[in-house]
């Protein structure tokens, strides 16, 4: 009755209590260079994984998948509706104070309606692995044929002194369409202070999923 269902609940929190002291463990690994939390850490956590049946482990493996699965379902939405590779971006410097700042969250779109000046894009270069979000400086139209003709587009960074010109590759003057991913709609201001976080502590990304992951297959009903 009660009593039962107490004893399920204080177990249940002294197990999530031992994963996440076996994630502060693992930081300590990576931060410090030594162990500085007891062994019997790791044994609990791997004592409650023997106690579960294995139907029930299944379920909670199950459950898991479940989740990761949720989340791309959602991003792929996103990207179906926004039309953006990448709909949402963390700004990642100050180039564009005081606009955006660092770790701001932008929501993107892509669409056909023409880019202009003062539009704020993320777009990215060859050779450069991260995206860059720069304001449109001037736009550029060039007669391509008699039928039809090429926008081209320079950017800045609002808080830069100089225009883009010296981030495009060698011989680029200007970005075209297919150099975008999109434009910025709306911002969050700060929520994506957490990626920058842990794109400065690559083991922080790990140790995070591995806490998730063993929060969800050691949490029962």
């Amino acid at each position: 009755g009660l009593v039962g269902s107490e004893m399920c609940i204080r177990d249940r929190y002294q197990r999530r209590v031992r994963v996440a002291h076996f994630l502060f463990f693992l930081l300590s690994l990576n931060l410090e260079g030594s162990v500085t939390f007891k062994m019997d850490t790791i044994n609990a956590v791997y004592e409650d994984l023997k106690r579960m049946k294995k139907r029930q482990f299944l379920l909670q493996i199950f459950n898991f998948g479940t989740v990761v699965s949720t989340a791309l379902i959602i991003w792929k939405t996103l990207m179906i509706v926004t039309g953006s590779e990448s709909p949402i971006v963390v700004v990642l410097s100050g180039s564009m104070e005081p606009a955006f700042y660092r770790g701001d969250l932008l929501f993107l779109t892509q669409n056909q309606e023409p880019i202009r000046a003062g539009d704020i894009i993320v777009f990215r270069l060859e050779g450069r692995e991260i995206p860059i979000v720069h304001r449109v400086l001037r736009v550029h139209e060039r007669n391509q044929s008699r039928s039809s003709i090429e926008v081209e587009f320079l950017t800045k960074g609002d808080n830069n002194n100089v225009d883009d010109r010296s981030l495009y590759p060698e011989g680029k003057l200007w970005l075209h369409r297919k150099d975008v991913i999109g434009r910025a709609k709306g911002f969050l201001p700060y929520v994506g202070m957490v990626t920058i976080v842990m794109n400065d502590y690559p083991f922080l990304k790990f140790a995070l999923i591995a806490i998730l992951g063993l929060l969800v297959i050691t949490g029962r009903d």
